[in-house]
């Protein structure tokens, strides 16, 4: 079964940049892949680096006690 993620052998598919939007190819010739570039590569993974990406979560009762 292919998926978008997952796309059969020898055959590419083009998706948005989650950088900058642009359309790009996942393929494997793409190093980047699902990026555009190095460049948008490494904004996102200085995000994550410095705590950008949040999941927002309700205080439990455990925190609370604290």
């Amino acid at each position: 079964m292919t998926t978008p993620s997952q796309p059969a052998e020898g055959r590419a598919i083009e998706v948005r940049c989650p950088g900058c939007g642009a359309m790009t190819l996942y393929s494997a010739s793409n190093q980047y892949r699902p990026f555009c570039s190095a460049r948008c590569q490494g904004h996102d993974f200085g995000a994550w680096a410095s705590e950008a990406y949040r999941v927002e979560a309700k205080p439990s009762v455990e925190d609370i006690d604290d």
